[in-house]
């Protein structure tokens, strides 16, 4: 980590820029998410073959046009860590209006667990605080998906 150091009695402080890195892309037949189906379409390209589980977010502008994806986090066979800091690092770096998060279960199942339920809410709650709404968590699952939103879990 980098840290101010003291030159006999000045102090020398580092200055900062921060850069959204564009790492690839992805081809697409829609890029307005007009539903949940929407979502589990653009995300399980890079969901439905990975062994582990991973967390990503759709990063979309005010009119749900999305405006990158980002994976978050990439786990475990059934774990993946994620931390409302890096969400929404991600959205305020690309100037998102609201997002979606999504992630797999490799085990097939996309029911929500416990864990997902409380980590959804804690990421609502920062988005509401953040004035970057979380529109829905979508886990996809053996070529299914379920909704938050349309469960009445957000």
């Amino acid at each position: 980590m980098l840290k101010a150091q003291k030159i006999g009695r000045m102090y020398r402080i580092p200055n900062f820029s921060l850069t959204l890195i564009r790492e690839g892309s992805y081809l697409v037949d829609c890029k307005t998410i007009r539903s949940p189906e929407d979502a589990y379409k653009i995300a399980n390209m890079e969901l439905e073959n990975s062994p582990n589980e991973k967390f990503l977010v759709l990063l979309l502008t005010t009119k749900n046009t999305v405006i990158g994806i980002s994976i978050v986090s990439s786990g475990t066979l059934n774990a993946s860590l994620v931390c409302p800091r890096e969400i929404f690092q991600r959205a305020i770096l690309s100037n998102a209006a609201s997002l979606i998060c999504v992630h797999n279960h490799p085990s097939g199942n996309p029911t929500a667990s416990n864990e997902d339920i409380t980590l959804t809410k804690k990421l609502a709650e920062a988005g509401t605080l953040l004035n970057i709404p979380v529109l829905d968590h979508v886990i996809i699952g053996d070529g299914k998906y379920i909704s938050f939103k349309e469960r009445g879990l957000l």
